[in-house]
């Protein structure tokens, strides 16, 4: 993706929160049963140091792909939040000249794939269920997925990322001076559709509060 150096993440510790609150999102694996086009596949993950943990149905063609070539990415975006044009005037500017946008964070995540299998590996994929489902549900009681679910594992395989390249984008009013986009951030938290309080704390977040 372009990133303009005004939209550039700070560092891990701006992207690293985003990922973690938002543990849902693409996988992109070249390759598979369509020859032009890449493997995607929506789904829940975890990310813990440098590695991402997943499982998916053993079914899915993103295997396949993977036989073929283990480098995957997976792309996460969120916090989005469209800006009419009008709300790019401040003070007696005219709003009909104003310019729409629409603000996000992305965050893109290259690395390698490890497959893990219950048939020729007995309790690593039960290992990731374990790890998924603390980092999920921490707080609720359940059986434990490698006792009361054995025979059920060998549907589904898991998967290890281990994180190469990290690529992060904050798109939130970056090309405009300070008044402009506290403007817009109040106007978002006025509106208060979905992502916009995330969106306008995002844009006071890289102010510097």
């Amino acid at each position: 993706m372009f990133i303009a150096p005004v939209d550039a993440t700070s560092g891990e510790g701006e992207w690293r929160p985003f990922v973690e609150a938002h543990p849902f999102g693409h996988l992109i694996a070249p390759g598979g049963p369509r020859r032009d086009m890449p493997v995607v596949v929506p789904t829940q993950f975890v990310l813990d140091g440098a590695v991402v943990w997943l499982h998916l149905v053993r079914a899915n063609p993103v295997f396949g792909a993977l036989a073929e070539n283990r480098r995957v990415l997976l792309s996460v975006a969120d916090d989005w939040a469209y800006v009419p044009s009008s709300w790019k005037a401040v003070g007696d500017e005219d709003p009909a000249l104003g310019i729409p946008t629409t603000y996000y964070g992305a965050v893109q995540l290259l690395g390698t794939a490890t497959v893990h299998d219950e048939r020729t590996a007995p309790g690593s994929v039960a290992t990731i269920l374990r790890r998924q489902l603390s980092a999920f549900q921490p707080d609720v009681e359940v059986a434990d997925p490698g006792q009361a679910h054995a025979a059920k594992l060998v549907g589904i395989l898991g998967l290890e990322i281990r994180i190469e390249e990290v690529t992060a984008k904050f798109k939130y009013g970056g090309n405009v001076d300070e008044p402009h986009r506290r403007a817009v951030a109040d106007r978002l938290v006025r509106r208060g559709g979905p992502g916009d309080d995330a969106a306008a704390g995002h844009v006071v977040r890289r102010l510097g509060g």
